[in-house]
């Protein structure tokens, strides 16, 4: 389960970088909400201490983090910009594609673990 939760992850990524998507119009901060779900799904993956004290970590800083970034949006009255489906598209379609090369190579090659085998 850990594994097709970064799936999510991996489109909010995609979206912080793909300008003018409903996804960070609607989130405001994909590319830090990304990172708390990419730490959660480590951290239901992966049960050591030094997994739970890595991610754990992640996961407190992102939550800190966003919560202080829609905090200063809303003081500052910042509104992000709805975009179009085509971009919402490109986003996701972006997110997958990173996904599927990170799961299936990246990850053993980086980090010395297969998470899908």
């Amino acid at each position: 389960m850990g594994a097709l939760l970064t799936i999510p992850a991996f489109v909010l990524l995609a979206a912080a970088y793909v300008p003018g998507n409903r996804i960070k119009a609607a989130v405001g901060h994909p590319m830090v909400a990304g990172v708390k779900v990419w730490a959660l799904a480590h951290l239901l993956a992966n049960g050591t201490l030094a997994a739970i004290v890595l991610f754990g970590a992640f996961l407190v800083w992102a939550i800190a983090d966003f919560r202080s970034a829609r905090r200063r949006d809303r003081a500052a009255g910042t509104r992000y910009p709805a975009g179009t489906t085509a971009r919402d598209a490109l986003a996701v379609i972006t997110g997958l594609v990173a996904w599927v090369l990170f799961a299936f190579l990246l990850h053993r090659w980086l980090i010395g673990v297969q998470p899908l085998a």
